[in-house]
């Protein structure tokens, strides 16, 4: 494709953030480069690109302000990713701007649809994120290990994990690993004495990608009993290693997993969490159920269907003037 049109995808997180922002981004730029010439950026400078791409209503504002002001009649989209979804357009302005000057508004999963106002409902369009598939492992009967992948920070809600812990002190077949950075000194601190107090329980900080899928790989159950999310990698990479997910009943989560799901607890119950947990290890068919479950949702993340979903949005972004916008 000799003229092939230019595109800028602005993400607020780079490389050293580490987080679920970059590795869409990544992947993402990835799956446009053979169509589009990709410019990968932060903030949008005043280019000339044909399409602007942008991740989060709120940090990538001015960015979508900056191009809609001086590229009218280009196409814009905009992905809502989590604390913009579940928050940030509730109240704020520019936020709000941001899903106004759109083409389009990207969601990552069936549910997030309905966070955005009435008015601008009718832009939206699920985009479900993709990942590899991994082989699902044999595990050990000696104990269930479960993992929670997620940087420490109360959005997360760790606090939950942790009391789950404390009340699975004594099942010494119960083993909690968790993987993150300690983004809140205070989480951080909390997790560092678990550490300590606990044997069942380790925090094991930040990890590289690679590591990270391989420890969700190895392990029973992920865990993710976050309070809010727009749609989370680690869930479909759990899902997609044949790991089964005990998940907080949001709609982030809900999106991904399906309303019929039966590895939910509500949000920021620990006891829940404690129980399911224990019935993860003492009946061998809760398991079998979770993964079966699962299997069923595993194609949803299929890199094909993201690539070819994010190549549709965006030719039909790229054909759109400003006056036919919706």
């Amino acid at each position: 494709m000799p003229n092939k049109p230019s595109l800028c995808l602005v993400t607020p997180a780079l490389a050293d953030a580490n987080n679920g922002n970059w590795q869409t981004a990544k992947r993402w730029a990835r799956h446009l480069a053979g169509h589009y010439r990709v410019r990968l950026e932060s903030q949008w400078t005043h280019g000339n690109e044909d399409l602007l791409l942008a991740l989060h209503a709120r940090r990538s504002a001015a960015s979508v302000a900056a191009f809609a002001g001086a590229h009218p009649a280009r196409g814009l989209l905009l992905a809502l990713t989590g604390t913009d979804l579940y928050g940030d357009i509730d109240h704020d302005a520019a936020a709000q701007r941001s899903l106004a000057l759109a083409t389009r508004l990207i969601v990552l999963q069936e549910l997030g649809d309905q966070a955005v106002p009435e008015r601008w409902r009718d832009k939206c369009r699920v985009c479900f994120q993709s990942t590899t598939t991994r082989a699902t492992l044999d595990k050990t009967r000696h104990h269930l290990r479960a993992v929670m992948v997620g940087h420490l920070r109360e959005v997360k809600s760790p606090q939950t994990y942790f009391d789950a812990a404390l009340r699975l002190a004594q099942r010494s077949d119960i083993l909690l690993d968790h993987v993150g950075d300690g983004l809140d000194p205070k989480l951080a601190e909390q997790a560092q004495a678990l550490s300590a107090q606990l044997p069942t329980y380790r925090w094991l900080g930040g990890m590289p990608h690679a590591a990270v899928r391989a420890r969700i790989q190895r392990a029973h159950v992920l865990v993710h009993p976050s309070r809010i999310e727009g749609g989370a990698h680690v869930v479909m990479e759990a899902v997609c290693s044949g790991t089964p997910v005990l998940a907080s009943r949001i709609p982030g989560n809900v999106g991904m997993l399906g309303p019929d799901y039966a590895g939910y607890f509500q949000p920021g119950d620990a006891e829940g969490l404690a129980l399911a947990l224990q019935r993860c290890r003492d009946d061998p068919a809760m398991l079998d159920t979770l993964r079966a479950q699962c299997a069923r949702r595993a194609p949803l993340f299929a890199p094909a269907r993201e690539r070819d979903t994010l190549l549709r949005l965006c030719a039909q972004s790229l054909e759109m003037n400003r006056d036919e916008r919706p």
